[in-house]
């Protein structure tokens, strides 16, 4: 496969994958999408080599993952706010409250295991696919996912909603 016939199927194959790995790590569906632009032209522009499909999703989303953190660290993101956040604040907030909350709740964990909590319940990778696309030890990812799980039932038991209490049940 050359490169364009690459970026082509992984896009029409693992596109809303890599969106929604994008929206998760960084709330805004605008940058969202332009990390998954910025994903994909990388694909596209510097040939790869993948074993399998799998191999392929896993560099794409560890791409997205390291592509959302860099906006995170940008200027522009961490200074300021945007207009339609401001505007839309009210109306966030009656809409899908609690996906939003939990979301929130993971992004504001520690970065390590907000990482491995999206890719082992939002993606449904294990362990060891996870320690992998991280490049760290199966101990290690494991540890870091049961220590997220216990990081995550602390932030949920603050939490006075009863749909907490049956997330704090599944952990």
């Amino acid at each position: 496969m050359n490169n364009d016939s690459t970026a082509l199927y992984a896009f029409r194959k693992y596109g809303n994958d890599v969106l929604r790995a994008a929206y998760a790590f960084c709330g805004s569906y605008d940058e969202a999408e332009d990390i998954v632009q910025d994903v994909f032209l990388s694909l596209h522009t510097e040939p790869k080599g993948f074993n399998d499909d799998e191999h392929l999703k896993a560099w794409l989303l560890r791409v997205t993952i390291n592509k959302s953190k860099n906006l995170r660290r940008s200027f522009r993101i961490s200074r300021t706010c945007s207009i339609d956040e401001l505007e839309q604040s009210e109306a966030i907030c009656e809409i899908n409250t609690e996906g939003r909350e939990l979301r929130s709740i993971i992004s504001s964990l520690p970065r390590k295991y907000a990482e491995v909590i999206f890719l082992h319940y939002y993606e449904g990778y294990n362990i060891r696919e996870i320690a992998e696309m991280l490049g760290k030890n199966e101990n290690t990812a494991g540890s870091l996912l049961r220590r997220g799980r216990e990081k995550l039932k602390i932030e949920l038991e603050k939490e006075e909603d009863p749909c907490a209490e049956k997330i704090i049940k599944t952990l």
